[in-house]
């Protein structure tokens, strides 16, 4: 019980360190790493509370692709750090005004538990993996795929998908100069447009005409 004890401080702190790191951290390299690190330690707060399910999922997942994905794209970008803080003194009422509503979200949170409240649930529990048939995976679909979680569970989907197709739009840069394809320019020739039949007289040649526009 000592040894379990230990890890849990252990593990919290290194958990919560890595966390403060994260947002104080001027180099994004370095603050994607110090995510990392919270994600592990995050993950063994899992094992020790016997959900090594979502142990496993945080580290293949997060650590493994959205943590990795997001150090590549941080050094891929030429990141300007005078339009950053620009950027943070304009958003920070904005930025204070969050901060402010998730503190006192986690106060009365952390209240009414050392209150002694009980927050009353109506969906199903989650049943315990210990001294149950059921295993931490299938308790956990069992809840996640019956309503009403499933709505919030498409929901969360829904809301990533538009993420991710916003995160490629904002990213998406198209360079002066370069030829892009057109799929309906394509599709709108006709063989008057797409051939140039060019005379060529006996013994000579004929330069082509490089104005006109290709498709």
């Amino acid at each position: 019980m000592a040894l379990t004890a230990f890890f849990f401080y252990l593990f919290s702190f290194v958990t919560i360190a890595s966390g403060v790191m994260v947002i104080t951290a001027r180099n994004p390299v370095h603050a994607v790493l110090w995510l990392i690190l919270a994600f592990f330690n995050a993950a063994g707060l899992f094992v020790l509370l016997g959900a090594e399910f979502l142990a496993m999922i945080l580290v293949v997942v997060y650590v493994g692709a959205v943590a990795v994905l997001f150090l590549f794209v941080v050094m891929m970008l030429d990141v300007d750090f005078a339009e950053l803080r620009a950027g943070f003194v304009k958003n920070a009422p904005l930025g204070a005004f969050v901060g402010a509503l998730l503190l006192i979200e986690l106060v009365l949170v952390v209240g009414l538990r050392f209150a002694g409240g009980v927050v009353q649930s109506t969906g199903p529990a989650l049943a315990p993996a210990a001294g149950s048939a059921m295993t931490n995976t299938e308790a956990i679909g069992a809840v996640l795929y019956k309503s009403p979680f499933v709505f919030y569970l498409e929901l969360a989907g829904l809301i990533l998908l538009v993420a991710m197709i916003g995160a490629i739009v904002l990213t998406l840069r198209h360079k002066e100069g370069v030829k892009r394809q057109s799929i309906s320019a394509q599709n709108a020739r006709t063989p008057a447009t797409a051939i140039e039949i060019a005379k060529v007289p006996s013994g000579g040649y004929t330069i082509p005409d490089k104005t006109k526009e290709q498709v």
